[in-house]
């Protein structure tokens, strides 16, 4: 019973060091991951999509253009791995304020906040996210059109629920893109010394957002 139990510890130990093994290899391939997609985006911005080779994204990340290749196989497959990093990392950041979140305009405001806080924080990522919209095809660019428009129907789930709760009229299609316009726009035109921070903007487009679906219900 006893060597029983030495060997169940000696295993549990092998165990923990290899998940710690293999979760350091992991973190350093999740790095090394980051820093590519950071210079491919910076790249993609610079050059746009057409414009951009894996030359280019060879020099600019100092990875052999074999390596490259190793890690991905083409510059399509580059762009779907930039558009599907920021839009889970963005989702999984709303969903985490969401949580503790109740009242429908707060709730609007936290989606506002988020979506300004994260992609302020990463202006060129906005651009190639914004322009290169349509250019991934087939399953690459099926899966990332599910991940948009599960980010706009979270969004027009909050619209509607404080539609519902105030008893506005409006149309939810209009009144979500257009709140999408005036955020997807700002790195063409967002100073942060005359225009403020995220936090400052974020308010002041959550006023107008706000007071444009509330309209609806003082004409009727």
């Amino acid at each position: 019973m006893i060597h029983t139990n030495e060997r169940s510890i000696a295993m549990a130990q092998t165990l923990a060091s290899s998940t710690s093994s293999r979760r350091k290899v992991e973190s350093r391939f999740d790095r090394q991951m980051a820093r590519i997609l950071e210079h491919a985006t910076a790249v993609f911005y610079e050059n746009g999509y057409e414009g951009a080779s894996m030359r280019d994204l060879s020099r600019s990340s100092g990875m052999s253009l074999a390596g490259l290749y190793y890690y991905f196989e083409s510059k399509e497959k580059l762009l779907y791995l930039i558009q599907k990093h920021y839009f889970t990392t963005v989702v999984e950041r709303l969903r985490r304020r969401l949580e503790d979140v109740t009242h429908p305009e707060d709730r609007m405001r936290t989606f506002i906040l988020n979506h300004l806080e994260y992609f302020l924080a990463y202006q060129k990522a906005m651009k190639v996210l914004s322009h290169e919209d349509d250019v991934l095809e087939g399953e690459l660019g099926a899966e990332i059109h599910a991940l948009k428009r599960r980010y706009y129907q979270h969004c027009s789930e909050l619209a509607d629920a404080l539609k519902e709760q105030e008893r506005l009229e409006f149309n939810t299609r209009i009144a979500v893109l257009g709140l999408f316009g005036m955020m997807n726009w700002l790195y063409t035109w967002y100073n942060a010394k005359v225009d403020g921070d995220a936090g400052t903007l974020a308010r002041q487009i959550g006023d107008i957002f706000l007071a444009g679906i509330r309209a609806s219900k003082n004409r009727h």
